[in-house]
């Protein structure tokens, strides 16, 4: 189908609430790990997962979602988004399934990189129906309704989870996702057509394979230095170097394609190319400081899965206010006065992770929960907004592609090299309190906070405990410090990237969705 067919109002209705329960879907899925990351580390009531096998649980998503959605477009011009979609609702739902019954934290981490193929093919997918069913003043409305699954999937998704892990098994949090996605296929198959462009792009399988094996390289290498007490041996920095070349083969590659999915043509432009670059950065601190916030809540601090994910609603709430606040403001200013100072207050509220402690009042967390979700959604639309409307219209879908890849790439390498830092610091600071225990407890308690605890519990050695918990609190404090420091640079980058004067004619709305999808 090469043109949009005339369809009942009613219909474009229906549509749009199909398409709004899967991108609900997408963005429950987003949120809820970060609640069960906890669960899964405790070895009696998860899989009792080490801190590398985690970073993997949550990196191996990413890194499929990331390298895999800039070809998925391209799939769904060939041979429909209908198509397409529903594939990766089957992909979604199938390793949801087997995610849920995981026995083991490697199969966790294989079926939670299943589930970003699935939501790689769903996205793109997404926003071509939404677009070729919905046209003129009406595709505004019903891109702004749509973008407020976003939202509601980041607030609901922490409680949900809480709620889920306090009555259930761990594994409920995906299984959860199963009916949702047979629901959504059904409504697809009755109500939508098969979308395609009549104009097919080509595929890029040596771009996807080299990116791939590039990543999986890099965040394989960075995240084993956290595990052994040595960066020199062979199996950290090989990885490391392996994967870095690849990347800047793939690089080479994508400059010799005509057509490529991935442009680094499009970096020669600077404010592109910082913007882009500032985002990446803002996004490792995202992905790092969230991965921290999990194990201190219900670690350090010991709260249930349920109170956890209610604290966490602030920064939902600060997202969803973000991105139109900034809107407003960059009216009136610019787009570097207003993000500038924004990404710096995001950094220095990651920076305010190393005043917490394990006597903070909950009150004191929340306000700075607030402000991160706040400063980071007026970062992330506006400038989102600001990179893809500044290119020609014939590449605003490579732009697209650029600036989602960059963001998830971000993400992936924040939670590898974030997870290292707090497990190198972590061990060190443990290590004065294990003399005199057995081999096999000093061995547990090495791992993380959580498997020290556990044993701690066995052993009836509550020192054990206490001693885990302010190794985690110091670890936390210096991995903060860091990962501050580096969203910082994004701030620089911005200041030196982005025009200094307000941009004449309109200024473009942000995409709300973008800002969300960050926190």
């Amino acid at each position: 189908m090469t043109a949009p067919p005339m369809l009942p109002k009613f219909r474009h209705q229906l549509i749009l609430s199909v398409l709004m329960l899967c991108s609900l879907l997408i963005w429950l899925d987003n949120t809820v790990l970060s609640t069960t990351l906890e669960t899964l580390a405790d070895p009696v009531r998860g899989l009792a997962a080490n801190p590398g096998q985690l970073q993997w649980a949550t990196g191996s998503y990413t890194l499929a979602f990331a390298t895999l959605m800039f070809s998925a477009g391209a799939l769904g011009d060939r041979f429909g988004h209908r198509t397409v979609f529903s594939s990766g609702l089957v992909i979604f739902a199938g390793s949801s399934l087997w995610a849920a019954y995981a026995t083991d934290a490697g199969q966790l981490i294989a079926a939670r990189a299943a589930m970003g193929v699935g939501s790689a093919l769903i996205t793109p997918a997404m926003m071509a129906i939404l677009i070729w069913t919905f046209t003129g003043p009406a595709r505004a409305a019903a891109i702004g309704i749509f973008s407020t699954s976003a939202g509601v999937g980041m607030a609901a998704g922490p409680v949900l989870a809480g709620f889920l892990l306090d009555h259930f098994w761990w594994g409920s949090v995906f299984l959860i996702n199963v009916p949702v996605a047979a629901l959504a296929l059904v409504g697809l198959a009755v109500l939508v057509p098969n979308f395609r462009s009549p104009t097919l792009r080509p595929l890029d399988p040596a771009g996807m394979l080299l990116s791939i094996s590039g990543l999986v390289a890099l965040a394989y290498g960075l995240i084993r230095a956290g595990q052994v007490a040595a960066w020199s041996r062979t199996d950290v920095w090989a990885p490391i170097v392996v994967g870095l070349v690849l990347l800047v083969v793939f690089v080479l590659v994508e400059l010799r394609v005509k057509v490529p999915s991935f442009d680094p043509r499009l970096f020669a432009q600077r404010t592109f190319a910082g913007g882009n670059v500032a985002l990446g950065l803002l996004l490792f601190g995202v992905a790092a400081i969230t991965f921290y916030n999990a194990f201190y809540l219900q670690g350090a601090l010991g709260f249930s899965p349920m109170k956890a994910g209610l604290a966490n609603i602030p920064t939902a709430f600060g997202a969803l206010a973000g991105a139109p606040l900034a809107s407003r403001l960059v009216r009136r200013l610019s787009l570097r006065l207003v993000t500038v100072p924004a990404l710096t207050v995001a950094a220095l509220t990651m920076g305010g992770y190393g005043f917490l402690g394990l006597q903070t009042p909950l009150v004191w967390i929340e306000i700075l929960l607030l402000i991160q979700g706040l400063s980071v959604g007026m970062v992330i639309g506006p400038v989102t907004a600001a990179l893809i409307s500044d290119l020609p219209l014939e590449q605003a879908g490579a732009g697209s592609a650029v600036t989602n890849t960059v963001r998830q790439t971000g993400s992936v390498i924040g939670i590898a090299v974030g997870g290292t830092i707090m497990s190198i610091v972590y061990r060190r600071a443990i290590e004065p309190s294990l003399e005199g225990a057995p081999g096999p407890v000093q061995d547990q308690a090495r791992v993380s906070a959580e498997q020290a605890r556990h044993v701690a519990t066995v052993i009836h050695r509550p020192a054990l405990a206490q001693a885990a918990d302010n190794a985690f609190i110091h670890a936390m404090h210096i991995g903060a410090g860091w990962i501050a420091v580096i969203a910082l640079l994004g701030a620089a980058v911005l200041l030196m990237t982005l025009p200094a004067g307000k941009k004449k004619g309109p200024i473009p709305e942000p995409d709300d969705e973008e800002a969300r999808s960050s926190v």
